[in-house]
């Protein structure tokens, strides 16, 4: 990781602080551990962001974990940030402005969303992959080679399980770097199943 991107993250991380004292960005407890447990967690997907992608959504952004560190590592990407709280979209464009990344924030709830499918979607700590995949199976049709980058915990399994009762998809599953009960899923090929 080069320096100017080292730097972005020390600003972001104090902007993380300081805000946090007013409102809740992260559980507290991961303030301490905002190395690990939100930059490189979020720096780790960038690993798997296939060259020439354009365009990434990370939805209900948050804090900014993935989107926000993504945009900083790969400025060519178009990212989105798509957050309904307002008070977070504030703080996603401080550290906008602060760090110089451009990114798009949008204030408005998922399912409202009316903007063309990206080539990527990450999402983190949002929603089950059934209720993801509801919400983006009409960009999925749109763009047949959209992708999905979502790191999940310990209940991965059972949230595959579950989406496969109505989604077909391709699945990979990677080993998360920061934390052994996790992975992050790599997502292609998603259709919802016609119900008989």
């Amino acid at each position: 990781m080069n320096k100017q991107v080292q730097d972005k993250l020390k600003t972001y991380e104090a902007l993380l602080i300081k805000w946090q004292k007013a409102i809740n960005l992260v559980s507290p407890g991961s303030l301490k551990e905002c190395g690990t447990r939100h930059f490189l967690d979020s720096q780790q997907i960038n690993d798997f962001i296939p060259e020439g992608t354009k365009t990434l959504y990370d939805l209900g952004s948050g804090a900014g974990f993935p989107g926000l560190v993504l945009a900083m590592m790969r400025p060519e990407i178009e990212v989105h940030l798509i957050e309904s709280d307002q008070r977070k979209c504030a703080f996603l464009s401080t550290v906008s402005r602060e760090t110089e990344t451009p990114v798009g924030v949008h204030t408005i709830r998922i399912e409202s969303l009316d903007m063309p499918a990206p080539d990527v979607v990450s999402a983190r700590a949002l929603a089950s992959l059934n209720k993801l995949f509801e919400w983006c199976a009409h960009w999925a049709e749109e763009n047949p080679a959209l992708l999905f980058l979502l790191p999940k915990g310990e209940r991965a399994e059972e949230e595959i399980a579950e989406a496969q009762k109505h989604f077909d998809f391709r699945i990979e599953r990677m080993p998360s770097k920061t934390d052994s009960h996790a992975k992050i899923l790599k997502i292609s090929s998603l259709k919802a199943r016609v119900s008989v």
